[in-house]
């Protein structure tokens, strides 16, 4: 049974691709990109999530006692500036 089996398996792999044969292929590209991509948008959640956690902590939101910005930047309140001069 045994010596019935090695010869099968032996007819089989002579029969395999050789080495010329095998190619990468787009498939493993297009999954390698978007790994690519996932970690880069995972990493950019994670920026964003911090930065609100921080400020979240700089306004006293988990008890801690807020802090005075030292900038002048850091006072203006987000969003578009708008000047009055003309």
């Amino acid at each position: 049974m045994t010596t019935l089996v090695t010869t099968v398996f032996a007819v089989l792999a002579d029969d395999g691709l050789k080495d010329e044969d095998i190619t990468a292929g787009w498939t493993a590209f297009a999954i390698f990109i978007l790994l690519g991509l996932a970690v880069a948008f995972l990493g950019w959640s994670l920026t964003r999530q911090l930065r609100k956690a921080q400020r979240a902590k700089d306004t006293g939101v988990y008890g801690d006692e807020p802090v005075e910005p030292t900038d002048p930047a850091e006072q203006a309140p987000p969003g578009p500036t708008v000047s009055t001069e003309k």
